[in-house]
């Protein structure tokens, strides 16, 4: 299936997106998050605070945005792109700890903001629940049936899942008493993400079962025939 290219609008709307990330990060950086306004993001990307508020909610979602550009969009995306003969369940462990992990020199920075402060921590978090829709279309495509809700029951448990595992990776050391408490992140992301998802396996592979128990050789759904 072709997607076609973004429209003008979209492609407007997209660089509005990262000029508002980039600067958010920039100015966490050179000022600390706690320094910085929506009104001067919004005046570091050449924007009113009104559009501002039609990207992100708060400064937080902005900055956290420079670690997760688009990241909800890629988990489903290297979902789809694995072969169908690749386990569903597999598929979607491996895209979500390859997205997960491999972040370059401008998402490392962001990462030392986030664990240093509770509402960056906690913005981040948040923006696992963004998994949820995208993968939900991939896997009702993989499954052969958009109707059901098991695409949307699976996908809402992989988004809960990840935040499991971030949760773990960011747990509080130390006193927490002072600007927001310590945090070292703590074991492999890589291994937190697929012990936290490893549960859902049977459910992925019965989702599975029941998907090709319903096509015919011939490839025709035996609920359409």
């Amino acid at each position: 299936m072709t997607t076609p290219p973004p429209s003008l609008r979209e492609r407007k709307k997209q660089a509005t997106r990262e000029a508002l990330r980039e600067a958010a990060l920039r100015l966490a950086v050179e000022r600390g998050p706690d320094q910085v306004r929506v009104e001067d993001i919004a005046e570091a990307a050449g924007v009113s605070p009104r559009t501002y508020n039609n990207y992100f909610a708060s400064r937080e979602q902005a900055i956290v945005s420079a670690v997760t550009a688009d990241r909800e969009a890629r988990v489903a995306a290297a979902v789809a792109a694995r072969p169908v003969a690749v386990r569903l369940a597999d598929a979607v462990t491996e895209a979500v700890v390859e997205q997960y992990t491999n972040t370059g020199e401008r998402e490392r920075e962001a990462l030392l903001l986030i664990t240093a402060r509770t509402a960056l921590r906690d913005a981040f978090l948040d923006s696992t629940a963004d998994i949820e829709a995208p993968l939900t279309a991939v896997i009702a495509e993989r499954l052969g049936d958009s109707a059901a809700p098991t695409a949307h029951v699976l996908a809402a448990s992989v988004a809960a899942a990840v935040r499991i595992a971030l949760e773990g990776w960011l747990r509080p050391t130390g006193d927490t008493t002072g600007a927001g408490g310590l945090v070292v992140p703590s074991g492999s992301m890589p291994d937190r993400l697929r012990a936290a998802l490893a549960p859902l396996a049977p459910a992925f592979d019965a989702a599975e079962r029941h998907a090709h128990r319903d096509v015919d050789p011939t490839g025709t759904s035996a609920r359409h025939r």
